[in-house]
């Protein structure tokens, strides 16, 4: 394979790469940005490897057109391989107008390998390559040029050793069985309605104490407002206003300028801007909006059908079932959905209640809350009774060694074959 400059800033050079790599298998990908001034994360460096070399992609170089990357990213025989990728893929939805498919996310994967909950990549680096990442360059400025040698060392490592760890983890997946889950968990990241920012959908991800059909319609339209300068302006959300600011005039409803100015989190003036004309405009229509159509507060916590009680025994049987098989609790089901499980049973639209979660945690988590299956302390520990007739048959999970063993270094007193037998005797679960 020919050597490619670092970083490459021409379109030639990075034709003749992707070229290199066009019949591979898989690549790995990871990006560096920064978005702390912006509303879109502003790509500074692309980093992408194939099964011989590692390149680095300089997107603010002058000329520099990304469109044979792109051609890559969409070849639908060819894996594209990410770590906590969801905000790469924001990038290249953004920038292509479609999404990287097919796509592997080595930390969802290793979620369901048995390493918890949201596993660094350096963690993985270590345990499946024997790597040492140096995270000094994690908050460098990836915008300033040139970039440094060390810089590149850094953002290269993050796709070198992506390639060994995605490896692994497949493997792992195909003798386990589990290579089906972690495939629908990614099939969710490359669905656009998840990079798709709907003004209209903004008021969702504020919180506003004792809620009110009311108060809601009106958060809702005046999220709307901010959510569209924002992109406009493509400036972070609290550049324009805060958070706090929208649930005040939601909760208070000025109908004026001087109202809106009285508001604590309101700048001064703000209430003659043209954008505080917009907000006061916002007011009158969530105000309108007829009360059968307003947005519902959801139910309280533990409250309205959600027995605290069954909450936390579902709770304890989901870290029972979970450290059993070695899948990250998170993966599973989160808190609330466990509240919605206790309050709505089979008819809670949570995930735990479909696919792989429901053969792993929902069918259970519903006989235990109807009183088919019990949990009990014996001297084994936590047990999983169920109902079988007037008896009671033990069906607690066996703990299995999911996780792979770790990659020794040369020289660590082990033959290869000793190495990959014990790998092996690791993956399946044997004890």
């Amino acid at each position: 394979m020919p050597d490619f400059p670092l970083p490459i800033t021409t379109t030639d050079d990075l034709d003749a790469f992707c070229r290199s790599v066009a019949d591979e298998e898989f690549i790995t990908v990871d990006t560096e940005f920064i978005r702390e001034r912006t509303y879109w994360p502003r790509l500074c460096l692309i980093q992408v490897g194939g099964p011989q070399a590692a390149v680095a992609i300089d997107p603010l170089a002058d000329g520099l057109e990304l469109e044979p990357l792109f051609s890559l990213m969409r070849k639908p025989d060819m894996t594209k391989v990410f770590h906590a990728g969801r905000q790469d893929l924001e990038i290249f939805f953004h920038l292509m107008g479609t999404l990287p498919a097919p796509v592997f996310d080595s930390q969802i994967a290793a979620m369901v390998c048995g390493f918890g909950d949201s596993v660094a990549y350096d963690t993985l680096a270590t345990r499946l390559d024997n790597a040492r990442i140096d995270k000094s360059m994690r908050f460098t400025d990836w915008a300033l040029r040139p970039l440094s040698d060390r810089q590149l060392d850094y953002a290269l490592a993050d796709v070198t050793h992506l390639r060994p760890i995605y490896e692994t983890l497949r493997d792992q997946l195909a003798k386990t069985g589990r290579a089906e889950w972690v495939a629908e968990e990614d099939a969710k990241l490359t669905h656009p309605a998840t990079y798709e920012f709907d003004p209209d959908k903004a008021w969702q991800r504020l919180k506003v104490r004792r809620p009110t059909p009311e108060i809601l319609a009106v958060l809702r339209e005046v999220a709307a407002v901010r959510e569209r300068e924002a992109q406009n302006r493509d400036v972070p959300r609290n550049r324009i206003l805060r958070d706090e600011a929208l649930v005040e005039i939601a909760q208070s409803r000025p109908a004026d300028a001087r109202a809106l100015d009285r508001i604590r989190a309101v700048p001064n003036g703000f209430g003659r801007s043209k954008l505080g004309e917009a907000l006061l405009d916002a007011v009158v229509r969530g105000l309108a909006v007829p009360a059968d159509e307003r947005p519902r507060p959801p139910p309280p916590r533990g409250r309205d059908g959600a027995p605290g009680e069954v909450v936390e025994l579902l709770k304890v049987l989901l870290r029972l079932l979970c450290e059993a098989e070695g899948v990250a609790q998170r993966l599973v089901a989160s808190s609330d959905d466990l509240e919605r499980i206790a309050a709505e049973g089979a008819a809670a639209d949570v995930p735990a209640m479909g696919g792989w979660r429901r053969h792993l945690f929902g069918d259970k988590a519903l006989a235990l809350a109807n009183g088919d299956v019990a949990l009990a302390i014996g001297r084994q520990g936590l047990r999983l009774l169920e109902l079988d007739g007037d008896d009671l048959q033990d069906t607690t999970p066996t703990a299995r060694n999911v996780r792979p063993a770790r990659r020794r270094k040369k020289g660590g007193g082990r033959t290869a074959a000793e190495t990959e037998s014990a790998a092996d005797d690791a993956l399946v679960g044997k004890g």
